[in-house]
């Protein structure tokens, strides 16, 4: 049986899953800002201990969680090796043409793979937890200040709801072009990079026109059930924090404080 896509809803019933969204996506602002000021070893270790609580509070389970790093992990390479390779050239190991690997490039790449890992784990959690209409909703209560600018709310947080549901539909796209390029013999399994870059190349443009034909027919499908961008719409109301939500407030604050004055 084919996996989820990476991102796609779960129902749950773990007490994640039951926090209101824009409790969620609050929280998920501060552990992000968390997750940037990490300068130390130690400060690496509470976010990993921390998002390994998450994951068990959500019940979700670690392979859910981590699905879109391995997904990404060709990526991640990449980012390592270009700051290992060209971030701190002035004391270099071993210079070779523009190449000059450091001590500096080695612990910067390190740094930002795995900044962006935790932040992907956080953001599994969050999209795994959530309902898209409920993720859009939060966004929006999240972002009413904004109206006193006269800035469309609605339609930004539409915008990124749906933004974010695109990933597992393209990753899902993106898995299907692929298993067909391998029918029709390409590489993805050799060792050579050449031959890796040569077969990954076709799946770009096949994945960006799935991309605009989805976007297109998910446009058509909100315009036929009667969706208008200069229309008010019903908000839901969250109400105010349960004890637990104001708990997962305070300890992500906690969390970020410490990050920026001690770790």
């Amino acid at each position: 049986m084919n996996q989820l896509p990476t991102g796609m809803y779960q129902p749950g019933t773990s007490v994640v899953h039951q926090m209101k969204a824009n409790i969620k996506i609050f929280c998920f602002l501060i552990l992000t800002g968390a997750v940037l000021m990490a300068e130390t070893i130690w400060g690496y270790a509470v976010l990993v201990l921390f998002s390994g609580c998450l994951i068990y509070f959500s019940k979700i389970g670690l392979q859910t969680a981590l699905s879109s790093v391995r997904r990404l992990i060709w990526f991640l390479i990449i980012i390592f090796v270009m700051n290992l390779c060209f971030y701190g050239p002035e004391n270099p190991w071993i210079k070779i043409g523009i190449f000059a690997p450091s001590y500096e490039g080695l612990m910067q790449g390190v740094h930002i793979a795995v900044r962006v890992i935790l932040m992907m784990v956080i953001g599994n959690v969050l999209m795994v937890t959530t309902a898209p209409l409920v993720l859009t909703e939060g966004m929006e209560t999240l972002l009413l200040p904004l109206k006193l600018f006269r800035i469309p709310t609605e339609q930004i947080a539409m915008i990124l709801s749906v933004a974010m549901q695109f990933i597992p539909t393209l990753f899902e796209e993106a898995d299907m072009i692929k298993k067909a390029q391998i029918a029709r013999g390409a590489r993805f399994d050799s060792k050579k990079l050449l031959d890796k870059a040569g077969a990954v190349m076709p799946l770009v443009v096949p994945i960006f026109l799935a991309a605009f034909k989805r976007a297109d027919e998910l446009s058509l499908a909100m315009e036929a059930r009667g969706y208008r961008t200069d229309m008010a719409r019903g908000q839901r109301k969250f109400g105010m924090p349960t004890g637990f939500e104001w708990l997962a407030i305070i300890t992500c604050s906690i969390l970020c404080i410490l990050q920026i004055l001690c770790l």
